[in-house]
């Protein structure tokens, strides 16, 4: 699991790739506050070897919460920024700050 951010000079925008390593896995996305928890707005792609990743655009100055939703099971990133307690889910979420 990785995040990595790219800060663009001409926008207040940061480009942050998610990527987890899932190699038995059919689908994964990204869900979170940055997009309505919806996983057909953030599929990541399947590398050959075995990593989805994904890059997605979030404004600066800002904390989002996540998880991956692999193959319908939600798992957190080890590299997050931090977490956060949700009351909906009964469980943490990962937290990304830009």
């Amino acid at each position: 699991m990785a995040i990595k951010k790219q800060y663009l000079k001409s926008k207040p925008v940061c480009k942050v790739t998610f990527s987890i390593e899932a190699e038995e896995a059919k689908k994964v996305s990204v869900v979170g506050s940055f997009n309505e928890w919806n996983a057909k707005k953030a599929p990541l792609k399947k590398l050959k070897n075995g990593t989805f990743k994904g890059t997605i655009d979030l404004d600066k100055d800002s904390s989002y919460e996540f998880k991956y939703l692999v193959d319908g099971e939600y798992v957190n990133d080890a590299a997050a920024d931090s977490y956060a307690w949700s009351d909906f889910a009964g469980a943490d979420n990962s937290v990304v700050t830009v």
